[in-house]
């Protein structure tokens, strides 16, 4: 059976920076692209960054069973379809899930042979200045990125890796050596 590997972390984290540098280093694996009902930022592309669904749609989605995980963060939901996944595992490829921390329980329970890296930040301002320097949000929504934060930090012990990103490469490369000794 494919491994599945789930990433998760609070908002801002660097969790997609560090996925794309993984997925740089080990061709092996393949990204599950996401579901959510917050609109594309600029450059976005539906079915390749995430599968950008309406509330109706998501939520008729979910009660149809749809999604293998689903969570609501700083008022938008987000899923990983269990086409996506179930795909890819039954093809032998090794997968990611960039979740949150929400839907990383969820698969916990779900999958427990999943391998779960909890991404922290080096501190709470850090992810702040992160956050604002990404002028993807308003000063209102980073706040309630942060307050969400806050709660996810306290979710660490739960995770068998946990990866500080306080400096990209040290980080990046530590996330490697998780995922390929569990590969190999």
């Amino acid at each position: 059976m494919a491994r599945v590997f789930v990433i998760t972390g609070p908002s801002g984290v660097g969790k997609g920076t560090l996925i794309r540098g993984l997925m740089a280093r080990e061709p092996r694996l393949e990204l599950s692209v996401s579901a959510t009902t917050r609109a594309p930022r600029p450059g976005e592309q539906d079915g390749v960054d995430y599968h950008f669904l309406s509330r109706e749609e998501f939520d008729r989605r979910v009660a149809a069973g749809d999604f293998v995980e689903h969570a609501d963060y700083a008022g938008r939901s987000y899923g990983t379809l269990r086409s996506e996944l179930e795909r890819r595992v039954r093809a032998g490829v090794p997968v990611v899930l960039e979740i949150e921390v929400q839907g990383a329980r969820q698969v916990r329970a779900a999958m427990p042979e999943a391998v779960q890296v909890f991404i922290a930040p080096p501190s709470l301002d850090a992810l702040r200045t992160r956050l604002v320097g990404r002028g993807t949000d308003d000063a209102e929504e980073v706040q309630r990125r942060l307050t969400v934060a806050g709660h996810e930090l306290h979710a660490q012990p739960e995770f068998a890796h946990v990866v500080v990103n306080d400096r990209l490469e040290e980080a990046l490369d530590r996330l490697t050596e998780i995922v390929t000794a569990e590969l190999d």
